[in-house]
Formats: structure tokens, C-alpha cells, sequence
């Protein structure tokens, strides 16, 4: 019995069950888009009228249809990845299987990467997807670009950076006032209790007028006891000029603090390490170099150990602090911009010295810088 089966009969059921699963990659046309489910099926439906008309049609225009093709695959990946996996680092494959798994998906052969392998190279090159390779095959992490995840993101980190702020400026003054209280207790006066010798001696007091007639020695004498005083009037006002320029330069330095404070400090050449595990034990707690900042929170880094490249966000990184003696440069605060050497490092206070090298400031050494100011700068 030739042609279709009739609707309802077992044959047009047992046919409906095996168009509904997947069949081969190479027997399927996209232009046409036909399943074929073996090679003979599939070779006389490339002799047909209508396969040869579509294959007129698409030799018009072949770079265009190929490009609509590429667009369409590649945005039916990325939507599945970031609907289903998010931001978290997978497997290529994995994703590639649960999208081929829909009946009605576009094949890679119609696209112009002839495997997945060029397709995830180059989700890492347009900047897509973070893409590393490992003894298990590729593995890709979405970037999320949009909006209000970014403004989201940037909220959270400036709300966590001024409640940092705030805490420390809370420990400074805490400290500030333990060790002004040590210093009272240091200073204070002692006093011990006044006994008498003996009880049987008399205090007897004595008072003698004495009238001399020399002007000459009186006048001397009181200008003998004016001098010192003018002597200690000198002294206070220079104490007096001291601490007026110390006001002066601490008010320029709170000045420059307030103008140079950002929530972000991500600069070009200087050293960071990476703090994020959303990219696999490979790349944690790796050094790297900033090559290129984009968007003043997102920067290209260069592996310091490997030539291989990654472009990071500003929260998954954070500032190298070397040994002493070796270069730095301020990348936030009153002396953002400004390179130094490392003077030395404060553990039990979480901070630095460090002396300014270049600028105006060359040699002014800098006190209580805090770790995330600073970060070496590359050699």
C-alpha cells in the first residue's frame, strides 16, 4: 500500500512517534527545513524541484541567509544560557545538548561556525561570555549586560563601600581616643599623701619689711623678671604658627580626599589579583596586569604567569600591596594618579606608608594609607 497513511491507523501514529525525537544533524535541510530520517530519504529530497529552488534562492544571497543564521543560533544559545545557568560558569556542551534538544532549533551546519569549539571562541572574543578550557572540555559564564543588573550591582558595591567607610572611620576614632586616654593616664600628675615629721616642732613665720633706696636695682630686677615672659610669649606664638599650618595642610589634604574618592579605581598597569571563584579554581586567586580599562568598573587583565587574557569586573579583583621598597600607585583617595614606593606596611592596623615619587608632592611621605588605595604597579 503506497502514499501517506490514513490519520488514525497505527502506521500514522508509529510515523508521528518517530518525527517527534531527534534524528541526524546531517540529514536535516535547513533552507527547506526538512527532517529526512536516513540517507536515501535525505538524498531524493536533494533531488527534488523544490530543494533545487531554495538552493536558487539561497545561492542570490548566500552571506545574508548565513549571517540571519548565525544571529538566530547564537541568540537562542546565549537566551537558554542565561535563563537557565545565570552568571555561573558551565559547560559548553551541556548547554549545546539542552538547546538541540528542541525539536524546532537551528543546526549549527547552517551557520558559519563549523563547530562548537569556533562558537565558543568566539562568544570569548565579542566579549559575550568569559570562556575557559579545561581537561573536561570548554566552559562559558554569561555577562550580563543588562541595565538595571549593572545599575543594581553598582548600588550594592557603593552601599558595601560606604558602610566600610564608615565602620573604619568608626575604629580610627575609637583608636583615636584609646590612645589620646593612654596619654592623659601617662601624663597625670601623682600625688602622695603629706605627712608630717615630727609633731613636736612649730612652724614660725617671720615677716620683715625691708625698705632699700636704690631705684636703679629695682628697675633692674623687674626687667630681669619681664624677660622671661616675653621669652615664653615667643615661644607660644610659634607653637601657635605650627599648628595653624598643620590645620592648613590637613584641610587641603580632607579637600582632595573628597574630591578624589570614587567607587571605582581600576587603572591601567598596575597589578591585581583575582578574587572571584565564578571562573573555577584556575583563575582564583591569580595575578594579572590591567591592560585596558573599559567602562571605568570592567577592565582587560593579562595573566602575569600565562598569556591568556580575561575581561573582569572591578568587584571580581582586588589590590596586589608588595614588599617594601617596591613601586605603587595610588588609585583612589587624596593622591589618586600619584606612583610611589612602598615604605612600609602596618599589619596590626590594616595600613601603609608610603613615599610620594613623583609631582609637586616628591618625597612627602604618607601615612595610614589603606590597602584598597594602593597596588604595585607593574615592571
Amino acid at each position: 500500500m503506497g502514499g501517506k497513511a490514513e490519520k488514525g491507523t497505527p502506521k500514522y501514529i508509529a510515523n508521528k512517534i518517530k518525527a517527534k525525537g531527534l534524528q541526524k544533524l546531517r540529514w536535516y535541510c535547513q533552507m527547506c527545513q526538512k527532517q529526512c530520517r536516513d540517507e536515501n530519504g535525505f538524498k531524493c529530497h536533494t533531488m527534488s524541484e523544490s530543494h533545487q529552488r531554495q538552493l536558487l534562492i539561497f545561492a542570490d544571497n548566500a552571506s545574508k541567509y548565513i549571517d540571519d543564521f548565525s544571529k538566530e543560533f547564537a541568540d537562542g544559545y546565549l537566551e537558554l544560557l542565561s535563563r537557565q545557568f545565570g552568571t555561573k560558569r558551565v559547560n559548553a556542551n551541556k548547554v549545546y545538548q539542552d538547546y538541540i534538544s528542541h525539536r524546532d532549533h537551528l543546526h549549527m551546519n547552517a551557520t558559519q561556525w563549523e563547530t562548537l569549539t569556533d562558537f565558543v571562541k568566539w562568544l570569548g572574543r565579542e566579549g559575550k561570555c568569559v570562556v575557559d578550557e579545561t581537561e573536561k572540555g570548554w566552559f562559558v559564564a554569561y555577562i550580563d549586560r543588562d541595565p538595571a543588573t549593572i545599575a543594581a550591582l553598582e548600588a550594592k558595591a557603593k552601599k558595601e563601600k560606604l558602610d566600610k567607610d564608615d565602620q573604619e572611620r568608626m575604629l580610627e576614632f575609637i583608636q583615636k581616643q584609646v590612645e589620646r586616654g593612654k596619654k592623659e593616664d601617662m601624663d597625670e600628675p601623682k600625688y602622695t599623701e603629706l605627712k608630717r615629721e615630727s609633731s613636736q616642732e612649730r612652724l614660725t613665720l617671720t615677716l620683715k619689711r625691708k625698705v632699700e633706696d636704690k631705684p636703679e636695682v629695682l628697675s633692674k630686677s623687674a626687667l630681669q623678671s619681664v624677660k622671661p615672659k616675653e621669652h615664653s610669649i615667643k615661644k607660644t606664638k610659634g607653637d601657635s604658627k605650627r599648628s595653624v599650618l598643620d590645620e592648613i595642610i590637613d584641610m587641603q589634604e580632607s579637600q582632595k580626599e573628597k574630591a578624589n574618592r570614587k567607587d571605582y579605581w581600576l587603572t591601567e598597569g598596575i597589578v591585581v589579583k583575582i578574587v572571584t571563584k565564578s571562573l573555577g579554581d584556575k583563575f582564583y586567586k591569580r595575578k594579572g596586569v590591567i591592560e585596558r580599562v573599559v567602562d571605568r568598573y570592567g577592565a582587560h587583565i593579562k595573566l602575569t604567569d600565562d598569556n591568556v587574557k580575561l575581561k573582569l569586573d572591578q568587584n571580581h579583583v582586588e589590590t596586589v600591596i608588595p614588599s617594601p621598597g617596591r613601586a605603587v600607585k595610588f588609585v583612589n583617595g587624596a593622591y589618586r594618579g600619584l606612583k610611589g614606593l612602598l615604605a612600609n606596611v602596618q599589619t596590626d592596623k590594616f595600613c601603609c606608608q608610603v613615599e610620594v615619587t613623583e609631582g609637586p608632592l616628591t618625597g612627602r611621605i604618607v601615612k595610614n594609607v589603606q590597602y584598597e588605595d594602593i597596588s604595585k604597579l607593574a615592571s
